[in-house]
């Protein structure tokens, strides 16, 4: 079954624009106790057919597990989205529903090296000393998800310091219950501060500070 539809092809395309760089997708799968991991397969083998400069490699996390570890990928299905260089973006889980929104614009930044911040916000992340974790808690089905995971995908574009990982909550429930998860987005920063709700880039990037200091 297409997972992609004829008929949203050339708004897609239109979506992603021309890139400027190869954008590699690496996909992690396996054959037990994954409940989407053929669907995420499928829906990123015909993501990469549209656009030309989509590269995507296919492993199974436990028979590679070497590469899995050097991508801090401990669970499937996961979703590396890269450039010329590793940016730290990560997906978990089906990027269905409204989530197909932030996996184009991921794309869209890492393969037009632009991650859209306001240079007021790059400048505060410019002031990261530490390491960040970022995680956003979503849906296929949350309208507000995907602003949230993208802002966090394009802060760890900005700092080499920041890793973003969007999570599918239904998909991973012991994730969601280790971080408490009630509705989505939520949003945990190193394990211990997490808010909720869709954010303006200018209090998104002031909750993570707060997590930091």
């Amino acid at each position: 079954m297409a997972f992609i539809q004829e008929s949203d092809i050339a708004e897609i395309k239109a979506q992603i624009g021309e890139l400027k760089d190869e954008v590699k997708i690496l996909v992690f799968t396996q054959s037990e106790n994954c409940q989407y991991c053929g669907e995420v397969q499928t829906i990123l083998e015909e993501f990469s057919q549209i656009i030309d400069k989509v590269k995507l490699e296919k492993y199974d996390i436990e028979s590679n597990g070497e590469l899995a570890r050097k991508y801090d990928v401990k669970r499937a299905p996961a979703i590396v989205i890269m450039g010329p260089k590793d940016y730290g973006i990560r997906y978990y889980g089906l990027p269905a529903g409204y989530e197909f929104v932030a996996l184009m614009n991921a794309v869209r930044m890492v393969g037009s090296n632009n991650h859209e911040l306001a240079a007021e916000t790059v400048e505060k992340l410019s002031g990261l000393t530490k390491p960040v974790h970022i995680q956003v808690f979503v849906t296929p089905s949350c309208p507000y998800c995907p602003n949230a995971v993208t802002l966090s995908h394009q802060f760890a574009m900005a700092s080499d310091l920041i890793t973003a990982d969007a999570v599918e909550a239904t998909e991973f429930p012991e994730l969601s219950m280790q971080y408490n998860v009630r509705g989505v987005p939520r949003i945990v920063v190193n394990e211990e501060h997490h808010f909720e709700g869709a954010m303006p880039e200018q209090y998104f990037v002031e909750e993570v500070l707060k997590a930091v200091n």
